[in-house]
């Protein structure tokens, strides 16, 4: 990236928010990926407009990225402007049985907060460990529930720089899709619709879907959560543990013991040991069952 363009977008959002050569293994939960070449933390809608508007006029390349739980970085990293839009967007406002929530508020937060207000609705999100952005974009969903029995509103931002208010039915919210998605747009917030409830039976199910993450799910180790796509009639990690997967290992990248459709790090992987696992999986799965498995995980970079 050429050395004026780093210098405008720095200045954007100023040097304390701003990082060069950036290692993302520190920001994806899959720990794993080499740097970008421009890592900025806006706060406001307005600095993210101006971002992406540089970046157009550049023609320098531009990721958006919320807690990184659903994403894998190449070893080479990245050569554009990665803007997390995270810690510094993450608030989430109660107005009745409706919440108003900045794009960068974990789907935790914003879980314990309809809690607070004896509000139900969101407890199927509160182990989902990303933001309400990727959420949004790919209509995330767990136990029954996903994003499309609770959104009202979205706001966001073109890529041609525009403000715009979608409501639910002109969101197209699919499996693990959504117009947002298809047009490349950016969350900036969000209004969800919720019901009053007991919190105590609120609290109850949320502990109780914790307990099943816990029990099922290998969150001792780095991953992007469930790997695969649910293929129609199928279950992904069923047809994994089927194809005599369950532990198959690429140098530091395994399928999980625990869950087969998990991929995880299990000891210093590199993104190209947990691509090359995944490619292996979905050809084998494909060889001996011809179901072809699509990733949820998305990929930034050259692989």
């Amino acid at each position: 990236m050429r050395e004026e363009v780093i210098k405008r977008l720095e200045q954007t959002v100023g040097n304390d928010q701003f990082l060069r050569n950036e290692p993302m293994k520190k920001h994806i939960t899959f720990r794993v990926g080499g740097p970008a070449a421009c890592f900025l933390m806006p706060s406001t809608k307005e600095q993210i407009e101006e971002i992406v508007h540089i970046c157009q006029e550049e023609k320098t390349p531009c990721f958006i990225l919320g807690n990184g739980s659903n994403l894998l970085v190449s070893d080479q990293g990245y050569d554009g402007a990665v803007l997390q839009i995270y810690k510094n967007m993450n608030q989430v406002a109660v107005n009745g049985e409706q919440l108003q929530v900045q794009a960068g508020a974990l789907l935790s937060a914003i879980a314990r907060k309809a809690l607070d207000a004896g509000l139900t609705g969101m407890e199927f999100a509160a182990g989902i460990p990303g933001t309400l952005g990727g959420a949004v974009v790919m209509n995330a969903g767990a136990y029954g529930g996903e994003m499309k029995d609770i959104l009202e509103s979205v706001t966001v931002l073109t890529p041609k720089g525009e403000q715009k208010k979608l409501y639910k039915e002109e969101l197209q919210l699919g499996y693990r899709t959504s117009v947002v998605k298809e047009k490349g747009y950016i969350v900036l917030e969000a209004v969800l619709n919720l019901k009053k409830g007991d919190p105590e039976a609120i609290k109850s199910r949320m502990d109780e879907l914790k307990e099943q993450r816990v029990t099922k799910q290998p969150l001792e180790y780095p991953s992007a959560g469930s790997t695969f796509k649910r293929p129609e009639g199928y279950f992904a990690g069923k047809l994994i543990q089927d194809a005599g997967l369950r532990g198959y290992q690429v140098g530091g990248a395994q399928v999980s013991e625990k869950h087969c459709g998990f991929v995880i790090n299990k000891e210093n992987a590199t993104a190209t040991d947990v691509v090359n696992l995944i490619h292996d999986v979905q050809r084998i799965v494909y060889e001996k069952f011809q179901v072809q498995l699509d990733t949820e995980v998305k990929f930034l970079g050259e692989f």
